[in-house]
């Protein structure tokens, strides 16, 4: 008998360990332990779970979040990522201005227009500063004050030789003044100014410049450097009012050789190793050695003939991303914007990975500018 009880107990002890220690037993085991507690027993169970679920609500939630401001404009994130962005709209002009990836905002721009006195040009400027922003800065706050009182002078001298009915080769004789001409001597002068100042205390900061003059008839731009600016025409083409000045550029390459400089690649080619463009106001060092210029090249444009919509003009940081023909386009299907394309342009330039200061104007000609 007793050896009987104890041959039943060995099988079930065998039965037991058989199906108690499998895998798939002790893993339902700990699944009904864990249902038990959680449904009848541990409060403390239940708060972590609810805790855990909140905390992936909220993650979700966030990163949902971001997501809508990615489709949607980005203006939360750039907020935060900013901490200098810059903002205009007067008229048919409209500026949009961003830091972006880099550790400070040395771009700048300037609008000076005469409401009142409409035969006075309008002046635009767009200044990319490199090495600090004094450059730019000192561009800023000199160059369009400095020609709007040379083209009032200008324009009052004009006003004189009507009156007195003088033909235009006495008028040339005066002084052969014009917008080409007044804009090179101003520029020229600002940087004599500018080299005076910033040597003085060893600045080595420099700028480009991008200026234009608009008149009822005619478009005046000047550029040093590689900011740039291009004209949307009636059909819709992209007219550049500008050429980057770049050491690899033949002519430029020339002119460096010539003075005793090189060119060399770091990234992009630059001269004496150090600037990225061949052409800029300040920049003392390279100045000295006679390897960077000041001289402006200048175009004029007869806006009768091209009767255009509106002009672009730009900080190098969206060329970065975007050919004249695309800006253009790009542009040209957002005029009903409250900033006419500025904005958005300037965004999206950024989404694509432009890794420097972002600064674009946009200015819509007669017959295109918005009703205040």
């Amino acid at each position: 008998m007793i050896e009987d009880t104890m041959t039943l107990l060995s099988l079930l002890g065998r039965i037991m360990r058989y199906f108690l220690l499998r895998p798939e037993t002790l893993f339902l085991l700990c699944i009904s332990l864990a249902l038990w507690s959680y449904f009848f027993h541990t409060d403390e169970v239940k708060t972590i779970v609810k805790s855990s679920r909140d905390a992936v609500k909220m993650v979700k939630g966030k990163v949902a979040e971001m997501m809508q401001n990615e489709r949607f404009g980005g203006l939360d994130v750039l907020d935060a990522e900013f901490s200098k962005t810059w903002e205009f709209k007067s008229n048919n002009v409209a500026v949009y201005s961003i830091q972006g990836r880099r550790d400070h905002m040395e771009d700048r721009f300037e609008v000076l227009t005469d409401i009142v006195n409409k035969s006075h040009p309008s002046i635009f400027g767009i200044f990319d500063g490199h090495g600090g922003e004094a450059a730019a800065d000192f561009a800023k706050a000199h160059l369009p004050d400095a020609l709007r009182q040379q083209l009032l002078t200008y324009e009052r001298e004009k006003e004189r030789d009507r009156e007195k009915d003088k033909e235009k080769d006495e008028k040339k004789e005066r002084g052969g003044l014009s917008y080409p001409s007044i804009l090179e001597q101003q520029i020229l002068t600002l940087d004599r100014d500018m080299l005076d100042k910033l040597s003085a205390t060893y600045n080595e900061a420099g700028t480009t410049c991008l200026v234009a003059l608009l008149s009822d008839k005619e478009l005046t731009v000047a550029n040093v450097g590689d900011s740039r600016g291009v004209l949307c025409d009636k059909d819709g083409n992209a007219i550049p009012l500008s050429h980057d000045h770049k050491p690899y550029q033949l002519k430029e390459r020339k002119r460096i050789k010539k003075a005793g400089g090189f060119i060399s690649f770091n990234g992009s080619w630059r001269v004496q190793g150090i600037l990225a463009m061949s052409r800029s106001l300040g920049d003392y060092p390279l100045k000295n050695l006679n390897v960077v210029i000041p001289d402006p090249d200048i175009m004029s444009f007869d806006l009768n003939k091209l009767q255009p919509e509106f002009m672009i003009l730009a900080s190098d940081g969206l060329w970065d991303t975007f050919s004249n023909e695309e800006a253009v386009r790009f542009i040209r299907e957002r005029l009903d914007e409250p900033h006419f394309g500025a904005k958005s342009i300037v965004l999206q330039s950024f989404y694509r990975g432009c890794p420097d200061n972002i600064t674009v104007m946009v200015v819509k000609f007669k017959g295109k500018a918005s009703e205040q």
